[in-house]
């Protein structure tokens, strides 16, 4: 009797070790989970910081196109904020319409191969020649000019342009990445949703195929975000991006091609008539929006 009863007892301590075994593995995945999970922005001083090139802000990106058989080469330099090219996109891209006269001119000049640009502004408002000539002395101020001088009675701005090629990049193009990135950290630090991001990334795929991606985020561990940001013609580009959409096995409403002075009625019908979202620098966000809503 004693025999069977000790039997009973040990039988009964084996199953209680085993309940115990699982439910620390469980926690311990939990825990893991966590670890691994995007996080928070809310800590985070977006527009001055290094800390969304640790790996581990990004790994959640990784670990998803390795799923699917993708390999990503990261830029941790196209993460770091403690520069200015940020500050200055976002207020090129916050005030396109009217700031595009020096973008535009800037980007023409360097093409020919010049480095002196002047700007005619006495027919413009005096509100506009206020944020022409800020926009033209922060550029000056951040070293993306050599020289820049306002001959206020004449209304002109002189500006000595820059040629080093990071600076030539930005006008040509590269800022649009900027402004879009930044106003999507800047989005989701207010929402308060826990994301993982790249900018300037390349995905190689199984055949050895390589493409570079603007913009990626990844919105609460599971919902992917990419966005290609065009300055310039763009048109030639959309069935190749139609390709590349469906070869990342992304949703209609989860690539979308950002093309700066679009306007409303050409996103909505160009939507309408390709497997991609087409937006603005004025609506893209709205697009995230939807994204969100039909998440949760």
């Amino acid at each position: 009797e004693q025999f069977v009863i000790q039997k009973e007892e040990l039988q009964q301590l084996r199953s209680q070790l085993k309940l115990q075994d699982q439910q620390a593995a469980s926690t311990s995945a939990e825990t893991s989970a966590e670890h691994e999970s995007p996080q928070l922005l809310s800590d985070i001083d977006i527009y001055n910081t290094a800390e969304l090139t640790n790996e581990q802000q990004y790994e959640p990106i990784v670990k998803f196109f390795q799923e699917r058989q993708i390999q990503v080469e990261v830029n941790e330099q196209a993460l770091d904020t403690t520069g200015f090219f940020d500050e200055i996109a976002v207020q090129l891209g916050d005030n396109y319409n009217t700031l595009r006269l020096v973008s535009d001119k800037i980007k023409y000049i360097q093409r020919k191969g010049y480095t002196t640009v002047k700007l005619t502004l006495n027919k413009k408002s005096q509100k506009d020649i206020k944020t022409i000539t800020r926009f033209c002395k922060d550029l000056y101020d951040y070293s993306f000019v050599v020289k820049y001088f306002y001959q206020k009675q004449e209304k002109i701005v002189r500006l000595t342009l820059q040629t080093a090629p990071k600076i030539v990049n930005f006008f040509n193009g590269e800022w649009m990445e900027w402004f879009v990135f930044m106003k999507l950290l800047d989005f989701f630090q207010e929402k308060q949703l826990p994301v993982a991001c790249l900018r300037n990334l390349s995905v190689k795929f199984q055949n050895e195929d390589q493409h570079e991606l603007d913009v990626f985020f990844l919105i609460n561990g599971t919902t992917p975000l990419c966005i290609e940001c065009k300055t310039g013609e763009f048109r030639k580009d959309i069935e190749k991006y139609s390709v590349l959409q469906k070869r990342l096995k992304l949703d209609k409403g989860q690539f979308l091609i950002c093309a700066v002075g679009l306007s409303d009625k050409q996103s909505q019908g160009l939507t309408s008539m390709y497997d991609l979202s087409f937006v603005n620098e004025k609506n893209f966000l709205q697009q995230i929006e939807s994204i969100i809503a039909h998440t949760n």
